[in-house]
């Protein structure tokens, strides 16, 4: 069974950073694409970054300035170091692991980010 542990969300004011981690296990062989997603209320679901086991990354253009996505392959792990936050950036951030021999797709249980004016 697999399970994406989320851990860093919290408070900070605006211009402040935050870094989340995700930690995997479970997985079978892929390979994997892991990421974030965040989720703020009346609003769909969005990517915020992706990367693959190579190293491939995709941002949303919201945040591709400020953001830095990142893994570790050997532990299952994907980071997401956010700077120059905004309270735009407040939202429950998704960790998420995406199959890419079979799609399927597996979520973390969210954590919340809320930036502060």
């Amino acid at each position: 069974q697999v399970h994406l542990v989320e851990s860093g969300g919290g408070l900070v004011q605006a211009g402040g950073s935050l870094t989340l981690s995700c930690a995997a296990s479970g997985l079978s062989s892929g390979p994997y694409a892991l990421g974030w997603y965040r989720h703020t209320p009346g609003k769909q679901r969005e990517l915020v970054a992706s990367i693959t086991e190579g190293g491939f990354t995709i941002y949303s253009e919201s945040v591709e300035d400020r953001f830095t996505v990142s893994r570790d392959n050997a532990k299952n792990t994907v980071s997401l170091q956010m700077n120059s936050l905004d309270p735009e950036d407040t939202a429950v951030y998704y960790c998420h692991a995406h199959d890419l021999s079979n799609t399927a797709d597996y979520w973390g249980q969210g954590t919340q980010v809320t930036v502060s004016t």
